[in-house]
């Protein structure tokens, strides 16, 4: 039977303390609440940084707090290569969905972008913020989904002039970011992944601007596609991050 999975935030601190350890906030509620686990019932707890510990609820403490006793530990080290998915801000009712299936596919670092010719605008503080919020928690209800043990970052938005220095960052450290492309003659599928990162720019559904690519590949950016279809914007991170995990060491 798969163990439900919940977020401990202080695991590694609860792990190194010698009692057991307690699910309690807003993750013991829905556990104790909502999904009403019982004692003797086994769990998967992660500190989404890759700490990790498999246990076994000992007893009910209140309505948003459960004692666990731990079976097995461990901690996962991040993949090599790492891969940032860099994804042009899609419409609300996508742009979670995009986050789930980059996130289930394993990216490390996902990055929105305010692309030229995103129909999703995230003007103000305040709308930066909620969505921002939104895109965190799409990213951790799928890592517990996937039963990952590290729940990748979701950075503040970038422009195109951030991307750029990213690309140049990134480049200068040996690392190479490809721009996915559907009419690119090479493919994705075709690179060489040995690298210690990997950055992957997923576009908007209106395209990029023809100066925004021009940027993008003098930054060093390479154009490549991922097969004979044109994938919608929300499954391209997913697919692409497919393709990298069959031709390197993260799978």
């Amino acid at each position: 039977m798969t163990r439900a999975t919940y977020v401990i935030e202080d695991l590694a601190e609860q792990l190194s303390q010698p009692h057991s350890l307690t699910l309690r906030g807003a993750e013991g509620r829905h556990a104790v609440t909502v999904k009403r686990v019982q004692p003797g019932e086994e769990l998967l707890v992660i500190s989404g940084q890759g700490i990790w510990a498999e246990v076994c609820v000992e007893r009910i403490l209140a309505k948003d707090q459960a004692l666990l006793q731990v079976q097995r530990q461990g901690e996962v080290r991040p993949p090599r290569p790492q891969v940032r998915v860099v994804h042009a801000i899609p419409k609300s009712e996508r742009a979670e969905l995009a986050v789930d299936l980059s996130t289930q596919a394993g990216a490390d670092v996902i990055i929105p972008w305010q692309a030229e010719h995103c129909v999703a605008k995230w003007v103000g503080a305040k709308k930066i913020e909620r969505s921002l919020e939104k895109w965190q928690q799409a990213a951790k209800a799928a890592a517990k989904q996937a039963r990952r043990r590290i729940i990748p970052t979701v950075t503040e938005p970038c422009d195109t002039s951030d991307l750029v220095q990213l690309i140049r960052q990134i480049q200068d450290q040996g690392g190479q970011a490809f721009l996915l492309d559907g009419e690119a003659d090479s493919r994705l599928i075709d690179e060489d992944f040995d690298l210690d990162e990997v950055i992957i720019i997923i576009g908007p559904e209106g395209g990029i601007s023809p100066r925004e690519q021009e940027q993008l590949q003098d930054a060093g950016a390479k154009t490549v596609r991922l097969g004979p279809e044109v994938l919608r914007t929300a499954s391209a991170g997913m697919v692409a991050l497919a393709a990298i995990g069959s031709r390197s060491q993260r799978w």
